[in-house]
């Protein structure tokens, strides 16, 4: 897992990238110097069925690390959109640092 972010004030875009696909992040912001909070919705398959999740990722970033803590907020079927039960989520965390590219 990766994430690519993007910030304008105190808004926060970009992308999580997973092994097979990525996936936006949406409703993100900065609260203060060091708490983060955003959004993303990404596709799961349940048998047969394709589900949209969404997922909440708040942490704080301290010293070029950041730690978030995942919250499955929501399961729907994709194509109708009807609510799916699914059963009580942990709530991962998730440490990560920043990578830079030599010569940026």
């Amino acid at each position: 897992i990766a994430f690519r972010f993007e910030q304008t004030g105190s808004t926060i875009t970009g992308k999580l990238y997973g092994d097979f696909a990525s996936y936006k992040i949406i409703e993100g912001k900065l609260e203060g110097d060091n708490k983060i909070d955003f959004v993303v919705v990404s596709s799961e398959q349940r048998g047969n069925e394709i589900n949209d999740a969404r997922f909440r990722y708040t942490g704080t970033i301290k010293d070029g690390e950041m730690e978030l803590t995942r919250e499955r907020i929501s399961v729907v079927k994709a194509g109708s959109g009807e609510a799916v039960t699914v059963r009580n989520d942990t709530k991962p965390v998730i440490k990560l640092k920043r990578l830079t590219t030599a010569g940026r």
